[in-house]
């Protein structure tokens, strides 16, 4: 099997930027990378991805949200993540099960134990690794701001529901610490790309 390397943190984080870099990284030294995002990544996950992100839907349920998370990141996995990693290539995943947990599960006040309940349903595949890119909302948002990015239906919740997204983060890396590396986002590139590089050297062996 291959490496399923998933990346977390609120928008304005750079994992975007920090993904690309790894992909081009780990291709020059050999080995065979694809990079993916949640929700999304396939045209069936894409579609579910633009019903929860569009910002008329405003009356979504929240347990109707998370469910099309889930049923999102089932078809993904099926599709493209499982199938990569039997062909032993490294997959670099932008979100994964952590964010419903966050965002869902916490921010949304599902419960954690819920919101994880119905993905092990939907899969009981885990990353070998998760970088949490620590940043602070407002530094997040000032960001979006500087690069005019337009805001999708999450992005325009209020600051309290962002900053019970940055706590749970952190809450959730205290529970799986064995999997889940906090990395100092609030820095240059350079610095945060070289942790980055130096856990996933060393969990590849190298």
């Amino acid at each position: 099997m291959g490496c399923f390397i998933t990346f977390e943190g609120g928008e304005g984080t750079g994992k975007t930027t920090i993904i690309t870099y790894l992909n081009e990284y780990l291709t020059k030294k050999g080995y065979n990378v694809i990079s993916t995002r949640e929700p999304g990544g396939i045209e069936i996950a894409e579609q579910i991805r633009n019903i929860i992100l569009d910002v008329k839907n405003t009356k979504m349920d929240y347990r109707t949200e998370a469910l099309l998370y889930a049923a999102s990141r089932t078809q993904h996995l099926a599709e493209k993540i499982i199938p990569a990693l039997k062909e032993d290539k490294i997959v670099l995943c932008d979100r994964y099960l952590d964010s419903s947990l966050v965002y869902q599960g916490i921010a949304r006040g599902l419960g954690i134990e819920n919101v994880l309940k119905v993905n092990m349903f939907a899969t009981e595949y885990m990353p070998n690794i998760t970088f949490f890119i620590d940043v602070k909302p407002e530094i997040c948002f000032k960001r979006i701001k500087d690069n005019n990015r337009a805001m999708d239906r999450l992005d325009l919740e209020k600051m309290d529901f962002h900053n019970m997204v940055y706590e749970g983060y952190k809450q959730i890396a205290k529970m799986y610490p064995e999997r889940i590396v906090s990395i100092d986002g609030d820095r240059t590139i350079d610095e945060i790309i070289k942790d980055i590089t130096k856990k996933i050297d060393e969990l590849l062996g190298e």
